[in-house]
């Protein structure tokens, strides 16, 4: 009997559910190659998991290999809701992503694992009751994935303007935007509003897993407002100033970098080197700065263990380290000349030795031995002694008669 395979993928809606959290799942109407139609319920995260798990079974066709091999199509990450700011990048549908998957060689549309994903499962039968729906009835298909990320809050945070909201210590929250300044927009039952990051932490693990390792190449930025450091991880700048950004935090304190001195600054008071308007940026929610983690009292975590981040030792050492590479790569015309001398050239010169680099310019240079001056020199330039000495050597022997 021949095997059946998914023949089309047709994208109609989402649905958010409410147990056993509030999630959301996506409506998709799938066309088997017996002519059967199913409906079936997936929620992106579990796409994307099939995602990776497709790129592990065809690491050729994923381009880990070869990147220009790469026919498998991407999938952003599932992170927060997407909006008008984020969709700067252009990123794959869910509606596209499983209309390219159909449209591969046979070997990976008819593979197992696809089948898999798209077959009907007891929950898709009896689904349950959603709170809300959604359909797009001209494109049919939903613009980037429509998850909402829950966190939970380790202490009680109370409200200091009407664009924030008040939250208890173990309240669970739902993420709907985050600012790259430390303060991200949440949902928790009706109500919406600001909250820092810092008090925030991910159910699954202490470790924010959209958080990028350190770039020590750094990227540059230009200060709009000066700032004090309060604490010794941290770094004082003035307006104006162009620093490096080398690592982004999430909580909204970067790591910047001012020749080789690192420390923390506010997110909030960068703006992106060479971009028009750098001083006239505003923030939704005034210009109060996020608090740090390490400011909050009575936080209480879930997990046994807290996130290990950086010092600042470590960051001064690994980006020292950077630039030291860095220069040593550079030409010898291109690095920075110094007024001092290298060690090596000091000891060259204690010791005499020529700085020439030819063995041919440094005979060239070396010191002519004078000729020995005469006798008659001698008795005209010399003290008495010497004279004296000179006449006893040089005087003829008497003979003996």
């Amino acid at each position: 009997m021949e095997q059946v395979y998914v023949t089309r993928v047709e994208l109609l809606g989402f649905e958010r559910r409410v147990t056993p959290i509030r999630h959301y799942v996506y409506r998709l109407m799938v066309k088997w190659s017996d002519l059967s139609e199913k409906l079936i319920y997936r929620t992106y995260p579990e796409i994307h998991t099939f995602h990776k798990s497709l790129k592990e079974m065809f690491p050729i066709e994923a381009g880990q290999i070869e990147k220009r091999d790469r026919i498998i199509p991407s999938l952003p990450a599932p992170r927060w809701v997407e909006n008008d700011k984020s969709r700067e990048s252009k990123k794959s549908t869910v509606s596209e992503y499983c209309q390219a998957l159909i449209q591969l060689p046979p070997h990976i549309s008819r593979c197992s694992l696809l089948c898999l994903l798209f077959r009907v499962r007891p929950e898709d039968e009896n689904p349950t009751a959603p709170s809300t729906y959604t359909i797009d009835k001209k494109k049919h298909k939903i613009s980037g994935p429509i998850v909402l990320d829950t966190y939970r809050v380790i202490a009680d945070f109370t409200k200091t303007s009407k664009h924030e909201i008040n939250l208890h210590t173990g309240d669970l929250v739902e993420i709907v935007e985050k600012s790259p300044n430390g303060w991200w927009f949440c949902q928790f039952e009706s109500k919406h509003g600001w909250i820092p990051a810092s008090y925030l932490e991910p159910l699954d693990t202490p470790e924010e897993e959209e958080e990028a390792d350190p770039n020590y190449e750094g990227e540059l930025h230009v200060v709009t407002r000066s700032y004090k450091a309060e604490q010794d991880d941290e770094i004082s700048l003035e307006t104006g100033e162009t620093i490096e950004v080398i690592h982004k935090l999430l909580d909204g304190w970067w790591v910047v970098r001012k020749g080789e001195e690192t420390g923390h600054f506010p997110s909030m008071f960068l703006q992106i080197a060479g971009k028009k308007a750098a001083f006239e940026r505003t923030n939704p929610h005034g210009t109060k700065l996020p608090p740090r983690r390490s400011t909050i009292r009575n936080a209480k975590s879930i997990h046994s263990r807290s996130k290990q981040g950086l010092t600042q030792d470590a960051y001064r050492r690994n980006s020292r380290r950077y630039l030291q590479q860095k220069s040593s790569r550079l030409p010898e015309s291109r690095r920075p000349r110094s007024s001092t001398k290298s060690p090596l050239r000091e000891r060259a010169n204690i010791e005499n030795i020529p700085e020439s680099g030819s063995e041919t310019e440094q005979k060239k240079a070396a010191p002519v031995i004078p000729p020995r001056p005469t006798r008659e020199l001698i008795l005209e330039r010399c003290t008495d002694k010497t004279r004296k000495r000179v006449s006893l050597h040089s005087a003829p022997t008497a003979s003996v008669s």
